[in-house]
């Protein structure tokens, strides 16, 4: 009986010498341990449905490239547009409003390999839906995979280590690190003292949303300082710290407590809508646009036709093993919308900070 896994949402049987088309402009090699290329199709089928498998990795652009390195897709406004010329004397003159900050992408190699045991493949083989399952799972990995690179990326390793790295700090550079390296006057990691932000009665700020406020005043474009439209990433630990003591203050009547509902159900920092984001770093707020359809700051540059896969029927370990890979870049498109304050500490209870 042939062993059945998935391939690109389609059954692949590993058993016989042959395999039949599985997908429009997609074919199976003859050998199964054979490398082959993604249609294009369905290269851009999978992304999608990584994309949509996380609430937040829908609101980050994701753009397909022809090239390995190039100049980034969005475009910031670097000048004023607005004019007058008498043209009765002079020719009026248009003005480029785009503004390139002379950085550029570069796609790395991502690596995502997966195996199954020839016993895990037995024992789930009587669900008919096992190959929808296992595509499904491997799918939400890949956006978590990318959620965790996106904000805790340090470094392209060129072998990496999951162990020493379990936020997959050293696969790629994520927005974070870019901020931090081509735009460092906009990420804040000090107060008055190095190396920390204190937050509290007696402290840089009184509370986060003064934080907040002096970010976007301070830290964005001037044209962005008032812009609402903005967003505050930010780990669940920091939004613990405003609202658990509201809440244990003001939730034990049913006045109260219903205006707390509506409050909590409506998060704000600074007059910025909140958005928790997963593997955000701990004691960190980042601030910039948020958006479906390419209306995003953010962005995931994946290379066309650079997502390869082979797949091995190992007898040796008694597993099939799926090798996957595709080059792609985490890229802030303007960094004058985006801005980040790390390091954040507030009052212990016993006069210190922590």
């Amino acid at each position: 009986m042939p062993v059945s896994i998935l391939l690109v949402g389609k059954l692949v049987e590993l058993g016989h010498n042959q395999c039949g088309n599985i997908g429009p402009g997609l074919r199976t090699a003859d050998n199964a341990a054979e490398q082959f290329t993604v249609a294009p199709s369905v290269e851009q089928t999978l992304e999608n449905r990584i994309q949509e498998s996380s609430n937040f990795l829908q609101n980050v652009n994701s753009y397909g490239v022809r090239d390995l390195k190039g100049e980034k897709i969005g475009l910031s406004v670097g000048t004023t547009i607005a004019s007058r010329t008498d043209t009765t004397t002079n020719d009026r003159v248009p003005t480029d409003p785009t503004e390139l900050d002379g950085l550029y992408y570069e796609c790395k190699q991502t690596n995502f390999d997966t195996a199954l045991r020839y016993s895990k493949i037995d024992q789930w083989s009587k669900f008919h839906d096992f190959q929808t399952r296992i595509r499904n799972a491997i799918v939400q990995q890949q956006g978590r995979d990318r959620l965790m690179i996106g904000f805790n990326g340090q470094r392209a390793a060129a072998t990496t280590n999951r162990e020493a790295n379990p936020l997959l700090q050293d696969v790629n550079i994520g927005w974070l690190k870019k901020l931090e390296t081509n735009a460092s006057a906009r990420y804040m990691t000090r107060g008055k003292e190095a190396g920390q932000i204190r937050i509290g009665p007696g402290g840089d700020y009184v509370n986060l949303d003064e934080l907040v406020y002096d970010m976007r005043s301070n830290l964005l474009q001037p044209w962005y300082s008032r812009d609402n439209g903005f967003i505050s990433c930010v780990s669940a630990d920091l939004l613990d710290e405003k609202y658990f003591p509201i809440i244990a203050a003001h939730s034990e009547t049913p006045t109260e407590n219903e205006a707390l509902n509506r409050m909590l159900s409506a998060k704000k920092l600074g007059g910025l809508g909140v958005a928790e984001v997963p593997f955000m770093p701990a004691r960190t707020i980042f601030i910039s646009w948020l958006g479906k359809s390419g209306g995003s700051n953010i962005s995931i540059y994946w290379q066309e036709g650079s997502r390869r896969r082979t797949i091995v029927d190992n007898a040796k370990r008694d597993q099939v093993e799926n090798y996957e890979s595709v080059n792609e870049a985490y890229e802030i498109e303007d960094y004058g919308a985006a801005c980040a304050a790390a390091n954040l500490v507030f009052p212990d209870g016993n006069g210190g900070w922590a």
